[in-house]
Parts: C-alpha cells; sequence; structure tokens
C-alpha cells in the first residue's frame, strides 16, 4: 500500500502576498522520486522555497506525514525534512567532515557538540555518497561534483524522511550527474526517502522520476507518471518550442532538420545512421534515407532530421514499393553514404541500394564528408 509522506492541499504560492500558482496538490509516497519540470521562471524553485517554508505561503497547507507543517517546530520539521538547493556555499576554513556534520545540529544540544553516535553517522554518510576520501579536505577546494555529494551527506545526516533538491545537477559535468542520481536513487530504494526535487535536464527527469509535475504559468498544467509526461507533442508544448524536436523514445531533444532538395542518400538502419545524419545537419546539408522499419533506432532521428525519410512497416522486410521509392530518391542525388556494415533478410533491399550506389560511382567513404 502506498504511504503518503508528503502532501499539499490548495497550496498557492508567490511574493509579497501575491499568488504566482494557485491549487498546487501533490501527493509524494516513501521510496518514491517526485520531479517539478517546466519553463525557466516557471515557478518550479518557487513551489519548493514555498514547501520548505523559506517562503510564506500564500495559501493551503503541507503536511508531513500527515501534520500541517506550520504547526511543527524548525527542530521537527529539520528532522523530518532535509533540503538542498541551488547555489554554492562558501564556508570558511571548514574540511568537507565539518560541512556534512552541520547536518546533526537538529539533533545535538545548544552548543552543537556531536557524540560519538552522531560522528559515526556522519562518517557513514559520507561513505554512501562515496565521499569518505574528501572528510580531511578543505571544502572550498573541491570540485563542484565532490560539493555536491558532500552536501548531499550533510543532508542525509539529519536523517531526514522527505529530502528537497532544486537543480542538484547544476553545474556538474556527465560524470557527476550520472554519479548523483545513481547515489539517490540507491537511498531511495534503500532508505525508503520521499524524495521532491526539480530538473533541468529531460533525459534525466524520464529516466529518475516515478512522478512528474509540469509547472507552467500560474497552475499545474500537467502531472502523472513520466510515461504520460513525456511525449513528443506535449514537451514542446509545455516549454513553448517552435523549432527542433524532442525524442520521447529516446528521452533526447533534435535539432531542426535541413530541409531542401536532398543532396546524399544514406542507406541507414540500426542505428549505423544516426551519427551521419547529425554529422550531415550540422553541416546544413539536406539529406535523404532509406529504407528504414518504423521500429527501427535511425528512424525517428532521421524523421526529425532528413528532408525525405522512405519508411516500410515495423518488422517487414523492405517492401517492392519502398525499395523503388528509395531507389528514386537515391538516383536524385549526387552521392551516397553506406554506414552499414552488415545486411539481413529484413534490409537485403537494402544490400541491393548499396551495389546501385556503387556501380553508379555514388558511393562514398563515411570520412569523405567533413564538418
Amino acid at each position: 500500500m502506498r504511504e503518503i509522506y508528503l502532501r499539499t492541499k490548495d497550496l498557492s504560492v508567490g511574493y509579497h502576498g501575491r499568488p504566482l500558482i494557485r491549487d498546487i496538490r501533490l501527493e509524494l509516497g516513501r521510496g518514491e522520486i517526485l520531479t517539478l519540470i517546466g519553463p525557466n521562471g516557471a515557478g518550479k524553485s518557487t513551489i519548493l522555497k514555498s514547501i520548505i517554508r523559506q517562503l510564506e505561503l500564500i495559501g493551503g497547507v503541507v503536511c508531513l506525514d500527515g501534520r500541517d507543517m506550520a504547526r511543527l517546530s524548525e527542530r521537527d520539521v529539520s528532522r523530518r525534512m532535509s533540503v538542498l538547493m541551488t547555489g554554492h556555499i562558501h564556508p570558511e576554513l571548514m574540511t568537507c567532515e565539518d560541512v556534512a556534520a552541520t547536518g546533526r545540529y537538529p539533533y545535538t544540544g545548544r552548543l552543537g557538540i556531536l557524540t560519538k553516535e552522531d560522528r559515526r553517522i556522519v562518517t557513514q554518510c559520507l561513505e554512501l555518497v562515496h565521499a569518505g576520501d574528501l572528510a580531511d579536505r578543505d571544502f572550498s577546494r573541491i570540485s563542484d561534483g565532490q560539493r555536491q555529494r558532500v552536501l548531499l551527506a550533510r543532508a542525509l545526516c539529519q536523517e531526514p524522511e522527505v529530502l528537497v533538491l532544486d537543480e542538484p545537477t547544476s553545474f556538474l559535468d556527465i560524470r557527476h550527474k550520472l554519479e548523483l542520481l545513481a547515489i539517490l536513487k540507491d537511498m531511495v530504494r534503500r532508505k525508503r526517502l520521499a524524495v521532491v526535487m526539480s530538473l533541468h535536464e529531460l533525459d534525466l527527469a524520464q529516466k529518475i522520476s516515478d512522478y512528474v509535475v509540469c509547472v507552467r504559468g500560474d497552475a499545474i498544467a500537467r502531472q502523472g507518471p513520466p510515461e504520460e509526461i513525456f511525449t513528443e507533442d506535449y514537451m514542446m508544448e509545455l516549454y513553448g518550442a517552435a523549432r527542433g524536436s524532442y525524442n520521447a523514445l529516446f528521452g533526447s531533444l533534435e535539432l531542426e532538420g535541413i530541409r531542401g532538395k536532398p543532396e546524399i542518400f544514406v542507406i541507414g538502419g540500426g542505428g549505423a545512421g544516426i551519427p551521419v545524419y547529425r554529422r550531415l545537419q550540422r553541416q546544413g546539408t539536406p539529406f535523404a534515407t532509406g529504407v528504414l522499419q518504423e521500429n527501427d533506432l535511425d528512424f525517428p532521428v532521421a524523421r526529425a532530421l532528413g528532408a525525405e525519410v522512405i519508411g516500410e512497416k515495423p518488422f517487414q522486410p523492405v517492401g517492392e514499393a519502398a525499395f523503388h521509392a528509395a531507389a528514386e530518391a537515391m538516383g536524385r542525388c549526387r552521392r551516397v553514404l553506406c554506414p552499414l556494415a552488415e545486411f539481413g533478410p529484413m534490409n537485403e533491399k537494402n544490400r541491393l541500394l548499396r551495389r546501385m550506389a556503387e556501380q553508379d560511382g555514388k558511393l562514398e567513404q563515411i570520412s569523405e564528408i567533413s564538418d
């Protein structure tokens, strides 16, 4: 049975008494990740700041484990909820262990003296985020990725039941983005944390989230599981994008295709054509491609970037009609590229296309096209 830990009721948030977003209704269960997505300035951070009481609520309530947060003391909240917000912190003369240890202050006395048990928890949390070797390092002299791990350790030191993160992957390279989110997912699974965060990276949000909330305008535009949210049409609508496309299968963005009379024909398939399509797009060269089954890896990228795509029904061998259409398109092009190394029974006619291009003297090596 799903155990709801964080819930908002008829929440209105904004600044100086003026609502920016109204009627926010969120539910987050233990062991779940809820992610806010949407355009810059849509109000994702405002929602998070309101949930953590950094901003005063304009209306509605936020409940932790069934209790109104407004009726809980700061110490009670900090023992249940920890926060990792966007922005660099600059502690003076503090080691990474010192920074992580500040997460234990909700459990210490007025003097903030750490017990042996507090120290044990700090060490354990640094190890959990793979930052144990950083304990004695000066926090101001480590990389952004290392800092995020130490700050996550600090948040975990609070032994929270809900974790709030605002753009936790900001400033990180791809390695550290993946590392941080893998650690986070592991913590959610092992400790049954409830996590609410905002993310800009749609591909990461699609892969890590259990539930997605789309913020746009003065309301929540849509919410649901990622399978329902991350569709090509809706992502373009949510972000008001008029150029390029969103690939729901790969969770990736594609630049706008090059239109015009195709100059090059690409015999692709099985993912082999994708780097060629993108290279031609970078060059500004319109191209045609085929024959691609509609369930082929190449097909969605070819459709986004190509001037002409000759397709075949999914799971069907290349038929005569598609073959002749491809041969005709290829005949109109000056050059032909074939990144395929092998041909199977499903695309045997693509082998014939390659042979025809070779006989006509149009076939070129991939290395002969330059950026």
